[in-house]
């Protein structure tokens, strides 16, 4: 199977990425840059955490208006398996790609830390490979990482399955305790924490390599 980085300008868990793929999981992958307006030869695309373009207006709110932004929203509306890791997720948010928005941290303060995520649907490619209600020890880096949405949106995520993970002590605020989400035709998934900084032992957890585990499996099963 073979992965697509996307790089913005001030994206800075690229690499994290690419090694969580590479030599945790013995995946290809390859970087493509912001401003190539076609993906290449990939099976699932990842947008990595960081700062594009410095959050200068808004968090992903200029990253959606990259040209490669319209080769994902065209590759997510084949089915193409789309990962968006807090930054990511703030694009994804921001292009139309996931529902609901991600504000300021409720303590307006830069949380990082290791946190605990609870599973709750393993009927995702990204999550086939855990168990409903496995928690994971998964670390986050945000200081916009508060998902928020109307109640409507909400009560739509949660009746459709679609809240993929909870955070066991809310670090930021997040309604609902809402850590990851899907889109309706479950093929992109939005996240804040970090499963990328949790996919070797040497850090201290690998349970974050679950979830491109079961990308792997679910692209290997389609």
């Amino acid at each position: 199977m073979r992965f697509g980085v996307v790089v913005f300008p001030g994206s800075n868990c690229d690499h994290d990425a690419w090694y969580a793929v590479r030599e945790n999981l013995g995946q290809e992958a390859d970087f493509i840059w912001h401003d190539s307006d076609r993906l290449g030869n990939v099976d699932a695309v990842i947008l990595p955490g960081g700062f594009s373009y410095g959050d200068y207006l808004r968090c992903g709110a200029i990253a959606k208006f990259s040209p490669v932004m319209q080769a994902v929203k065209k590759f997510a509306g084949d089915g193409g398996l789309v990962l968006g890791i807090c930054n990511g997720f703030q694009i994804l948010v921001e292009a139309g790609l996931l529902p609901g928005a991600l504000v300021r941290n409720a303590g307006l303060k830069f949380v990082c830390r290791e946190v605990r995520l609870r599973t709750e649907t393993t009927d995702s490619p990204f999550t086939a490979a855990a168990q409903k209600g496995q928690i994971l020890r998964v670390p986050i880096a945000h200081g916009e990482g508060c998902y928020v949405a109307d109640d409507r949106t909400l009560d739509e995520l949660e009746a459709e399955d679609r809240v993929v993970f909870r955070y066991e002590d809310n670090p930021n605020g997040s309604e609902r305790d809402i850590a990851g989400i899907l889109n309706r035709q479950r093929n992109v998934m939005g996240m804040m924490p970090h499963p990328e900084r949790a996919s070797d032992p040497l850090m201290g957890s690998a349970d974050g390599i679950v979830v491109f585990q079961s990308m792997v499996s679910a692209f290997a099963h389609a």
